[in-house]
């Protein structure tokens, strides 16, 4: 069963516009379930963006909301899940965010916020081991991930899958959630893979 993080980094730095709408369709592969169609599968996401593509996306269509340093689109994901994006003062320097809220839950871009200033503030850059993968997730191609299909047993359909090159094996399509810390060492760019693990938050 797809059971994420509430509220999770999903890729480290800042992601330019090609990343960005990369970042949009990261599930554009999932399955047609009630996950996807009810907007679970996309709450709590959240990355940093360019002030550039923050603005753009303001100027995209009317706001659904405005609120101090935060607006939401008008235009829905799925179901009552929409963008919001978020321009926070951070360590003394503005920093600008896209974030997956549900609008049927009215302190979710609240709760969003704080954990975005939370995470961005700590004294130490470090990723946690959720946060590793979801980096993968978002920066593998289409071609190379996939979701659990008939190949795989019943209880593990519609998880993320990755190929993965085992040197005796050739190639074999793996759980996201079981790569090995030497997979996903060789999956994370190099300036990300020396970076020390934290706890998720």
């Amino acid at each position: 069963m797809f059971n994420p993080p509430a509220i999770r980094k999903v890729f480290e730095g800042v992601a330019s516009r090609h990343e960005m709408y990369a970042l949009f369709n990261r599930h554009s592969q999932s399955p047609f379930d009630d996950d996807r169609l009810s907007g679970r599968r996309y709450v709590g996401e959240w990355f940093e963006i360019t002030e550039a593509d923050h603005d753009h996306m303001f100027e995209i269509l009317p706001p659904l909301f405005i609120r101090g340093d935060v607006f939401a689109m008008s235009e829905f994901q799925a179901a009552s899940v929409t963008s919001v994006f978020f321009a926070l003062r951070i360590d003394d320097r503005f920093c600008w965010f896209h974030g997956y809220c549900d609008m049927a839950d009215r302190g979710s871009p609240d709760r969003m916020r704080a954990e975005i200033i939370a995470r961005e503030s700590r004294p130490v850059r470090a990723m946690s081991a959720r946060e590793k993968l979801d980096h993968i997730w978002s920066t593998t191609g289409a071609d190379f991930r996939a979701y659990a299909d008939t190949r795989f047993p019943a209880d593990l359909r519609n998880r993320q899958i990755v190929l993965v090159y085992p040197a005796a094996q050739g190639k074999i399509w793996k759980l996201l959630e079981d790569l090995t810390d030497e997979e996903i060492t060789a999956k994370l760019p190099v300036q990300f893979r020396l970076l020390p693990e934290t706890i998720a938050a």
